[in-house]
């Protein structure tokens, strides 16, 4: 594919995404400023007895997200053991448990890591009424927690943050329904498969035999997009012909997985009553971004190798249909949100490559991040950076008028060194876990990677080599910043992996969703300060680098060890 090709289908996605910032950011805004509830809200709040005029404090909206993610894996968990005895099962058999487990754990956290083939494992009743339901309300969840966070800076000398069940149901029912209604019709015209037709046994014109599958898929493929979930109907995920039919579906799947992360920030200046703030938000993210983006199409599109200069750059683990580019540009939107679906091999990128995918997960998933938690990410890095610039001119740090004192920057830091230290100390353990190693290591193992496993001797296979650690990285990597895309030559199904990942998960998707409300509830209870000459403007251009710069160091003063000894040791190589 040509150059001119993949940068005007990237022109025209970020054309998309700027025509829907505003109608679309100013539609979130009013719907969680409304007052009113619409008549379906009203009945379902009869049915489950939520008064939704009610508020609660940040202590109550936590236990509500906790007390929702604990129903929500139970009955996940189970659905997954049982779905040979329910109906449209396809003759699937029950999960096994330590698998059911990390599927639950990852589906309930938004992550959507994935140690299973979807074709093979999970029946039809289980990704409708298991998998894709808990890609809408783990979405939600995050919305809903951001926008806690939003009202912690909007009001004060209040107690209260918002009600988690009516901000649920709102992002459920008038957010993410409507438009995975409409894409998923979209998608159906575009080839994408959606019916209960089982699996087809064919005979091919070389006398061979295939068997296609069938299942609702357009339904799933859309609000895995949407909601930044990313678990994939098939095996191949967003690779797969049934799933991605045409490049055109691939541009589409790129634009629904930024869509609502990057109209987010319209909302946030919008409901803290100043559009300034969102603009410099929106600004600090696209900045991520593009480095990433330009960074990674340069380091694919180098060709260093005879086969890469064969083909034109590098096409290892590339669907051609798509190209180097275009599959660049998904891998970036993937990392740099809490996506996780892959249209190319993430472990067949350059070292280098692979370092700047992983870099985009490091730093938080922040440009533009998942469903509600980029913007609650971005917004402790700002309130970080406002803390860094007023030790350095000696003044309180505040942000928006609200002080950012000891309790505001302790909760930040919470927030900001949990996700690292589970990445780096799953990564650790992983490798030193009795069996594990050598599993991952050996060439009937955990890393099959071809070009990188197939030609190991014994002596070698008892050294953990660059590309090794960089599976393990990466692995605990997406799972702690619940991402859930993985460079794929690591074979994951291990009792081991599925529980260590799972646990990983669940502290990376709750423990910071517990300092965010915290943190919410600590700015709610404040009054505002009056705006001062010696006051930090936070909508200008310098600040907006201050953010960018205090995202990169903190990411690169925790990972830079690491990543010296995985991804950069084999790009260097």
């Amino acid at each position: 594919m040509s150059w001119f090709i993949g940068i005007t289908q990237i022109l025209l996605v970020l054309a998309l995404l700027a025509a829907a910032h505003v109608p679309l950011g100013n539609y979130m805004a009013r719907v969680f400023l409304s007052e009113a509830d619409t008549r379906a809200e009203s009945v379902l709040y009869r049915l489950t007895g939520v008064d939704s005029s009610s508020q609660q404090r940040w202590r109550t909206y936590f236990l509500s997200v906790l007390g929702f993610s604990a129903v929500s894996l139970v009955v996940l968990f189970g659905l997954l053991r049982l779905q040979h005895l329910l109906p449209l099962s396809n003759g699937k058999a029950g999960v096994p448990v330590d698998q059911a487990i990390n599927t639950a754990v990852s589906f309930v956290t938004n992550t959507n890591w994935q140690s299973y083939s979807g074709e093979t494992t999970m029946g039809f009743l289980a990704q409708m009424a298991g998998l894709a339901v808990q890609n809408f309300v783990s979405a939600a969840v995050g919305i809903a927690v951001a926008v806690a966070l939003i009202r912690g800076l909007m009001r004060s000398n209040s107690l209260f943050i918002g009600n988690f069940w009516v901000d649920l149901a709102r992002s459920t029912l008038r957010i993410l329904l409507p438009i995975s209604v409409l894409f998923a019709i979209i998608y159906m015209g575009l080839g994408v498969i959606d019916n209960l037709t089982p699996d087809q046994v064919v005979h091919t014109v070389t006398g061979g035999v295939q068997t296609i599958p069938g299942g609702p898929d357009a339904s799933q493929e859309v609000i895995k997009h949407l909601g930044t979930n990313g678990g994939g109907f098939f095996n191949a995920n967003s690779a797969h012909p049934l799933s991605a039919p045409s490049a055109l579906v691939n541009l589409a799947n790129i634009f629904l997985i930024l869509l609502i992360p990057s109209a987010l920030p319209r909302t946030f200046g919008i409901m803290v009553g100043s559009r300034r703030q969102g603009w410099a938000i929106l600004a600090a993210m696209a900045t991520f971004f593009v480095l990433s983006l330009a960074a990674v199409i340069a380091l694919e599109t180098t060709t260093t190798s005879p086969a890469s200069q064969a083909a034109g750059a590098a096409m290892e683990g590339r669907e051609t249909r798509f190209g180097i580019i275009p599959s660049a540009f998904f891998a970036v939107a993937t990392t740099l949100t809490s996506t996780g679906a892959i249209d190319s091999a993430h472990s067949s990128y350059s070292g280098l490559g692979g370092a700047v995918l992983m870099i985009n997960m490091m730093i938080g998933e922040i440009a533009p991040g998942g469903v509600g938690s980029g913007l609650y990410g971005m917004l402790i890095v700002a309130i970080i950076a406002v803390f860094v610039c007023g030790l350095m001119v000696g003044r309180t740090p505040e942000f928006l008028g609200k002080r950012i004192g000891r309790t505001e920057i302790t909760l930040a830091s919470t927030f900001i060194l949990v996700s690292p230290a589970l990445a780096l100390i799953g990564t650790a353990v992983a490798t030193l876990w009795p069996g594990t190693l050598d599993s991952v290591l050996n060439t009937t193992s955990a890393i099959q990677s071809a070009g990188h496993a197939t030609a190991q001797t014994a002596a070698q296979a008892t050294q953990l080599n660059p590309h090794a650690l960089s599976e393990i990285l990466y692995a605990f990597t997406s799972a702690a910043n619940n991402n859930g895309s993985a460079f794929a030559g690591l074979n994951a199904n291990t009792p081991f992996f599925n529980i260590a990942l799972a646990i990983v998960m669940l502290f990376g998707r709750l423990v910071p969703i517990g300092a965010v409300l915290a943190l919410a509830g600590a700015l709610a209870k404040q009054t505002p300060a009056e705006t001062s000459p010696g006051t930090l403007p936070t909508h200008r251009p310098l600040f907006v680098g201050v953010v960018v710069g205090i995202g990169f160091v903190i990411s690169a003063l925790t990972f830079l060890p690491v990543l010296a000894l995985g991804p950069i040791n084999e790009g260097l190589m």
